[in-house]
């Protein structure tokens, strides 16, 4: 499974992460930042987001074994 997570600063100096599970494959830079700004521009979350600091793709894998 691959996790989108983007990363937010307050205008207070606060950092956030919002994290979106099932990220498609092959997400460009551009792709993220334009939903980075999407979530700036839409003033959705409690904490004020100020700026984008950065976004990540986390990739896990579970191997069952019993």
């Amino acid at each position: 499974m691959k996790t989108l997570r983007m990363k937010f600063r307050t205008d207070l100096g606060n950092d956030y992460t919002v994290s979106l599970s099932y990220a498609k494959d092959g997400l460009t830079a551009a792709e993220v930042e334009s939903a980075m700004q999407a979530l700036l521009d839409g003033d959705i979350f409690d904490a004020p987001f100020d700026t984008a600091i950065g976004a990540e793709i986390v990739e896990r894998t579970v191997t069952e074994i019993l």
